[in-house]
């Protein structure tokens, strides 16, 4: 039997590093893979030319499942968002961002356990209508959301809260003022949610919903909303864990998906072996979920949550002074 093939883009900055990370733990986890290696990022565009080479999108196709360090978009000159990009090639509709609670964090709440379920490639990020009038003095960009889309990202929210044992999904909106897309949103997730009685249906405007998660996390379970909303909501769950270092991502379609570090990549420390690698270790765990890999996934996040825990091998931004070898070393040991 062939093993399964990972591809596997270190990306910029600080990505190598916290890449060969979460690899030498999968290794020592009994991971079987076969990586192939693939650029994208700065790192593409110095070596091919081009941000995202076509022999890297052979790849992701190739092997359908990716894992993926951070990756940076030059500013300015017309580039595009790489990840954007990725995303609407490959049709990964559903970005999945699950935060939990870690003892030996920085962090003002405990027993925190959420999941971001965002649309992602639809509403604000869609990229259709873009402008800027002739006399720089206006711009427009357009937002659009399709019944498919928000049906399909619902039902996958849904689903995952379903399969999970979660009891609560609450659907983010804005459809007291955006009553066109944010209110079609609402109003296909409501036909969702009816075919889920089990499992109990929230609503919540998007302002009120920053304000209790930053109040009463303790009451979200499962949050679905559209791509802008999400990436600001996700961000700030992120927060009541200790930070993005903390905060892995999947992004899954139909054939294929890429599970990544949320944060950027770091380049003033970048080189310097002081990267706290845990977000990308965590998206490797999301990839094992995703592979059926449930009892390799559970050990390796065992034994980050006890390396964090014991705080004896933590990076800086965790309170210690390790560096990302020892950290990396000290899961290890506990797998």
């Amino acid at each position: 039997m062939s093993k399964t093939r990972i591809t596997v883009i270190p990306g910029d900055g600080i990505g190598p590093s916290i890449i060969d990370s979460a690899i030498q733990i999968l290794q020592h986890a009994g991971c079987d893979f076969d990586y192939d290696y693939a650029d994208a990022g700065l790192v593409a565009l110095e070596k091919h030319g081009e941000l995202l080479p076509q022999a890297t999108l052979d790849l992701i196709e190739r092997n359908k499942v990716s894992l993926k360090g951070p990756l940076t978009t030059p500013v300015g000159g017309g580039f595009t968002s790489i990840n954007v990009s990725l995303r609407k090639k490959f049709n990964l509709y559903a970005n999945v961002r699950p935060v939990i609670s870690f003892n030996g964090t920085k962090s003002r709440y405990e027993n925190i356990d959420i999941i971001t379920v965002r649309e992602n490639t639809e509403g604000m990020y869609s990229g259709a209508g873009q402008k800027r009038s002739d006399d720089n003095n206006s711009a427009e960009a357009m937002s659009i959301i399709t019944r498919e889309g928000a049906e399909r990202i619902a039902t996958f929210a849904f689903e995952l809260a379903k399969n999970e044992g979660r009891k609560k999904v609450t659907v983010v909106h804005k459809a007291n003022i955006l009553k066109s897309t944010s209110g079609l949103f609402l109003e296909v997730a409501r036909q969702v949610a009816a075919r889920y009685p089990e499992i109990q249906c929230e609503e919540m405007i998007v302002d009120a919903a920053c304000m209790n998660l930053v109040m009463y996390p303790e009451r979200f379970d499962v949050m679905v909303t559209t791509n802008l909303f999400g990436d600001i909501l996700s961000d700030l769950c992120a927060g009541l864990v200790g930070g993005l270092g903390m905060a892995p991502g999947a992004n899954i379609g139909s054939g294929a998906a890429i599970f990544e570090a949320v944060h950027g990549s770091a380049p003033d420390i970048a080189g310097k072996n002081i990267a706290n690698p845990t977000s990308v270790i965590l998206a490797s765990v999301q990839m094992l979920e995703y592979l059926g890999m449930q009892e390799k996934a559970e050990r390796i996040l065992g034994a980050v949550r006890a390396t964090i825990e014991a705080g004896e091998h933590v990076t800086r931004d965790l309170g210690g002074s390790a560096s990302t070898d020892e950290f990396t070393q000290a899961v290890i040991a506990r797998l």
